[in-house]
């Protein structure tokens, strides 16, 4: 049964793994057995995680290509990628600058194709692996201020289910993690505002925010033989959030 669960021993990519969310999927990984590399194009944060790194612009189709060689030449091999490296930018969509709107599509979905779609073609000639992108609350629902950065994870939410059908005849199963709200340390200082802090626990079941540790689990299980059978799947680690909502009303027990 342990085995069913072990990711000892695989090679593990984590794109957009310096920092953040990235960075505790990869520092975990490293220490349940895999071998674990993470990239992005900031090298001084890639070389404060202590792990072996690549540094990559997703947006560059050479710089991804060169990313992967070097992983494989590497290690021999890839077995995972997870798909982090993303930006955001609030604004009133009728005002959005066309500029953010470029950055954030080319990131959040040019970026995340191209890594997907060229660790791919490793999978498939090996004729194995796992692909887990990193979709969003934004990808089940909506908030005001954020209609790009929604838009963009709406997008990783079809493309988890185009690329799970088209390679599931090469046993590559692709699937996709929608973390709720989680703290990091790109937004502490957002969650340190009593208002937005009692906001989100009065909305989420669980009554807190989320930390990144609370992904781990789900990330071992996508990247294991358990979830052989899963794929095109987008599931949310929130706490309840997408499920619905409390309310103040006194339930007879």
């Amino acid at each position: 049964m342990n085995d069913l669960f072990s990711v000892a021993g695989k090679v593990v990519h984590v794109s957009g793994g310096s920092r953040g969310i990235g960075r505790a999927i990869a520092e975990a990984f490293a220490a349940a057995g895999a071998r674990v590399v993470v990239s992005s194009r900031d090298e001084a944060t890639l070389k404060a995680t202590g792990l072996p790194y690549v540094v990559c612009d997703v947006t560059g189709v050479t710089q991804v290509e060169q990313c992967v060689s070097t992983i494989v030449e590497r290690f021999g091999t890839l077995d995972v990628l997870f798909n982090v490296a993303g930006i955001n930018f609030r604004h009133a969509a009728e005002t959005f600058p066309a500029d953010k709107l470029e950055d954030i599509l080319n990131v959040n979905v040019k970026g995340n194709y191209l890594m997907a779609r060229t660790c791919g073609r490793v999978m498939v000639e090996e004729k194995r692996g796992k692909v887990i992108n990193i979709a969003s609350l934004h990808t089940l629902q909506s908030l005001a201020g954020v209609s790009a950065y929604g838009m963009s994870k709406g997008a990783i939410g079809s493309m988890t289910r185009a690329l799970a059908v088209e390679w599931a005849a090469h046993n590559i199963q692709v699937n996709a993690i929608a973390p709720g709200f989680i703290v990091t340390d790109l937004n502490r200082k957002l969650w340190e505002d009593p208002t937005m802090r009692n906001w989100v626990e009065a909305r989420t079941p669980a009554h807190r925010l989320g930390e990144p540790s609370d992904l781990i689990g789900i990330a071992i299980f996508l990247a294991s033989a358990a979830s052989d059978f899963i794929t095109g799947q987008v599931i949310a680690a929130d706490g309840g959030l997408t499920a619905g909502s409390t309310w103040p009303l006194t339930v007879p027990r």
